[in-house]
């Protein structure tokens, strides 16, 4: 039996993820930093709880006790993020973009995949099979964003790309460190969710399919790449070099 952790499950992406891993045979861990909410989420999933808010350490430290006691770990999906808002729930621009408010997005976003991913690895190297997905954005391109002629060129934000960006090189890191383990980034799409005001374009059934099928990649399968939910041609991460193959990058 395949064990999974997935971060910011009660909701969303997340959650509708936890339900197709389940569906397929895992054993999901529901990690919410909202315990009646968790709790609720797991109870109708047919998950586990446990509360974890990726931004304090003493939460995901005993989470990570609770999971090894309980038997270990296999999967983490690193989900848990956040956009920030000015005013008027519109996006800071690079006129009004605050310190604050990039620390605040990469406190969740990054730092929050750093410390978690810490937390679980030593549970991770024991699994037989140990995968972890990052959960990405289109927006984390350097490339599509510098390009006139590409839809996410006209976003105006700064903090959330940039905090992607920042994930997509913890991915090829954390990949080359831990070579027995199969570590990729993934890009489910623009996804109808509380985190885009509901303004997305696919439903979350839609964007949870890639992070579903790289939670279940094989001790053979690829890491250190990006897969984004279309397929080929993959976005590209780091400074966006390598050849594709077949929606997935391969770095090195």
């Amino acid at each position: 039996m395949t064990t999974t952790l997935i971060t910011g499950a009660n909701k969303g992406l997340g959650h509708e993820t936890a339900r197709q891993l389940i569906a397929a045979g895992h054993t999901v861990y529901v990690g919410a930093r909202d315990a009646e909410r968790g709790r609720r989420a797991a109870e109708q999933l047919g998950a586990r709880f446990v509360l974890l808010d990726v931004t304090d350490d003493a939460t995901v430290e005993a989470a990570a006790k609770t999971v090894e006691a309980d038997g270990g770990l296999d999967v983490l999906i690193n989900n848990a993020g956040i956009a920030s808002r000015a005013d008027a729930h519109s996006v800071p621009t690079a006129a009004s973009v605050t310190a604050d408010q990039m620390r605040n997005t990469f406190e969740t976003n990054v730092f929050g995949v750093a410390r978690v991913t810490h937390a679980f690895l030593p549970l991770l190297q024991r699994s037989a099979a140990p995968v972890v997905v990052n959960v990405t954005g289109g927006l984390a391109s350097l490339t599509n964003l510098s390009d006139p002629g590409h839809p996410t060129h006209f976003y105006p934000g700064i903090a959330y790309p940039a905090s992607k960006t920042a994930v997509n090189m913890l991915t090829v890191q954390y990949a080359k460190a831990f070579p027995d383990m199969r570590i990729n980034s993934v890009e489910p799409g623009f996804i109808k969710t509380d985190l885009n005001d509901n303004t997305g374009t696919q439903t979350v059934e839609q964007g949870a399919e890639i992070i579903v099928r790289m939670a279940q990649t094989g001790p053979d399968g690829p890491t250190g790449g990006y897969f984004d939910a279309n397929g080929p041609p993959a976005d590209r991460l780091a400074d966006d070099r390598g050849p594709d193959v077949g929606g997935q990058v391969e770095l090195g």
